[in-house]
């Protein structure tokens, strides 16, 4: 059936049989497709339905939905002319994983980061009505994306203008790790406790005993006292009036003739409104119900179908490296630094597993802080403990942690709080794309007074880092990838000295600068670059911030020097070796060529593509080197 939508015009020539036959042909292709190609599977799953109604009703791409997040939007891709294109999902020239304006016209507005698209909505609103034009816009929103503060400030501001907008809460209970805050509960909180039922069927047998003939009044009278009872404790219908929004829900995001019908109702209000929609994280694929954390974001061959059922979580087909990740080794590190220290303190935003958080948060959960999907909030909260004497440690995506710029620099740099950034997923991250590569931190975090940077090469040079990050009496980062850790180690003996490279190799015709990951590929290129009767000097920095100015100088001195980050060269590594030459007293002129990411965002593949693509792996840098040379 699939292979007749071509656009949601064909949904709506559907009855709600077909529809529901439909829905369980999406579910097969998504769990089949990111079995093998990775990517966000159970908010996918969990909302079919709910994306099948909106289609039914509204006429895209003239009525304008903007998925938060965008992970949940499998099923919009699918019914917007995409399913022939769907088994490329993630792949390199192949279907994002999230909305892009660049590949359809349905995709309203590019998303990949939380809590943006009722903004963005309200955006579209103020425009409509300014063109004189009659279209709907519809944010949908959920998975944790409300306990991020830039939704609840739409929500303020949409409901001061009292536009014509629709806000789907797409409630299933679950983001990436379990809800948090207050704010969700608060949304959740139904009064369906065994308690309260027992108490309300006492109460009406009473009645009904003590006056038979008044007794049906009663009971009626006491309904209505109860509904008002909720409505003003814990019904989100009197929160959300308070913003100037009116609340309907909330009803069952699986069931396609309500949310029809509702969607129909809500379409002609002409004001703010919000329908509170329940779904299933993992709908329809049962290992994903009972676990959607681990069916979140998955990898290639996690799983496998199997006669088609899918049912059956099997192991990976292709070989796995035993190695540990930098994730795994960072939250094992802190777990054992905390059984010495009960100062120190972890603090993540909405990613507890992501993080490597997990087993921390069960052991110490009195000095474990998941605070939603609330950057800004989880870095200055960091430094209200740092105050107070405590070692707080924030672990957030380099991606997500952009958010909290002006925290980290007026909040922990000014003050010189020593706060310790784990700065997880740096550099190229692979099929999740551009909105997920970290490609700006080292640029962003080097201009931070007072702050030390730094990047590791391998597992054992990582423990360093965090050792060393506890001992400094003011705010450090330490960047490091997604995946595991090299493997390999070469790095020297003893406790690190802040801003102190490490010299991996001698050679006199060129000099090869990097820090991190990158290290592993510069080593590999100068061994190639012999036979070609170039010697390489290999120089692992360790520190962008502060800079090892005797090892730049030493660079130097061979005339050429090749710069290699995983992150934009603006004002990164290449930014930063270059400021130090143009401060040296240099004889004589020192040619550079910088390895890095560019203005143009790179796209979805697998991080070994991309690096290839970006001259970021070792024949990459072969090659670069050979150019500074005048050979090919």
């Amino acid at each position: 059936m699939l292979s007749l939508i071509k656009s949601p015009a064909d949904l709506k020539k559907l009855n709600l049989s077909e529809m529901a036959a439909l829905a369980e042909e999406m579910r097969a292709l998504m769990i089949k497709v990111v079995s093998h190609n990775g990517g966000h599977l159970a908010s996918s799953l969990g909302a079919i339905e709910l994306i099948m109604a909106l289609h039914y009703v509204f006429d895209s791409p003239e009525d304008q939905i903007i998925f938060d997040v965008g992970h949940q939007a499998y099923a919009h891709k699918l019914l917007t002319g995409r399913a022939e294109l769907f088994s490329s999902l993630r792949q390199l020239g192949g279907l994002s994983g999230f909305p892009r304006r660049e590949e359809s016209p349905h995709d309203i507005f590019n998303t990949g980061h939380s809590s943006t698209s009722i903004s963005a909505a309200l955006g579209l609103a103020v425009a409509r009505d300014q063109l004189e034009k009659n279209n709907s816009v519809v944010a949908v929103i959920g998975d944790g994306a409300l306990t991020g503060g830039m939704a609840l400030e739409a929500i303020n501001h949409a409901g001061g203008l009292q536009k014509n907008l629709l806000v789907v809460y797409n409630d299933n209970r679950m983001s990436i790790s379990p809800n948090v805050g207050a704010l969700s509960q608060y949304l959740s909180l139904k009064l369906t406790t065994q308690e309260h039922i027992v108490l309300r069927e006492r109460v009406k047998s009473i009645l009904e005993r003590v006056s038979p003939q008044r007794g049906g009044r009663l009971i009626k009278r006491f309904q209505r006292a109860e509904e008002s009872l909720k409505s003003f404790l814990i019904s989100p219908t009197s929160f959300l009036a308070a913003w100037g929004f009116k609340y309907i829900g909330p009803i069952d995001g699986h069931d396609l003739d309500r949310l029809v019908h509702a969607l129909n109702q809500v379409r002609n209000l002409k004001r703010p409104v919000i329908l509170h929609v329940l779904t299933t994280k993992g709908k329809g694929f049962p290992p994903a119900e009972e676990n959607p954390m681990a069916f979140h974001g998955l990898g290639r061959s996690k799983m496998a179908p199997s006669q088609g059922a899918l049912q059956e979580i099997e192991p990976p087909t292709e070989p796995v490296q035993d190695k540990r990740s930098y994730t795994e080794v960072f939250g094992q590190y802190l777990i054992e630094a905390a059984k010495n220290d009960p100062k120190i303190n972890a603090i993540t935003a909405a990613m507890s597993q992501g993080t490597g958080l997990e087993k921390f948060f069960e052991l110490y959960p009195e000095r474990a802080f998941d605070v939603g999907i609330a950057e800004q909030h989880a870095v200055a909260f960091a430094a209200g403990l740092a105050v107070a004497g405590l070692k707080p440690v924030v672990a957030i995506y380099s991606t997500f942690l952009q958010r909290a710029f002006d925290q980290l620099y007026h909040d922990v740099a000014l003050q010189k709080l020593p706060v310790i950034l784990a700065v997880d997923r740096a550099g190229l991250v692979g099929e999740d794309g551009p909105t997920h590569h970290g490609a700006l931190d080292l640029s962003y975090l080097r201009l931070l007074p007072n702050f030390t940077v730094m990047a590791p090469k391998d597992e054992f040079e990582f423990t360093q880092m965090l050792d060393l990050a506890f001992s400094l009496p003011g705010p450090s980062a330490i960047r490091y990838p997604r995946g595991a850790v090299s493997g390999r180690s070469q790095s020297q003996s003893g406790p690190l000295e802040v801003g102190r490279a490490e010299i991996l190799r001698d050679g006199q015709d060129l000099a090869i600068l990097a820090l991190g990951q990158p290290v592993w590929a510069a080593m590999e290129a100068a061994e190639n670059l012999k036979s070609h009767g170039l010697e390489a000097t290999v120089i692992n920095l360790r520190f962008i911030k502060p800079l090892d100015l005797e090892a730049i100088l030493k660079a130097a001195q061979t005339g050429k020097i090749i710069t290699v980050e995983e992150n934009i060269l603006q004002g990164g590594l290449n930014g930063a070796v270059s400021e130090a030459l143009g401060r040296l007293d240099l004889k004589a002129p020192v040619k550079v060529k910088a390895l890095g990411l560019g203005d143009d965002p790179v796209a979805q593949a697998s991080p070994a593509q991309q690096r290839a693509l970006l001259g970021l792996d070792a024949p990459g840098i072969e090659k670069a080197a050979l150019e500074l040379f005048g050979k090919s």
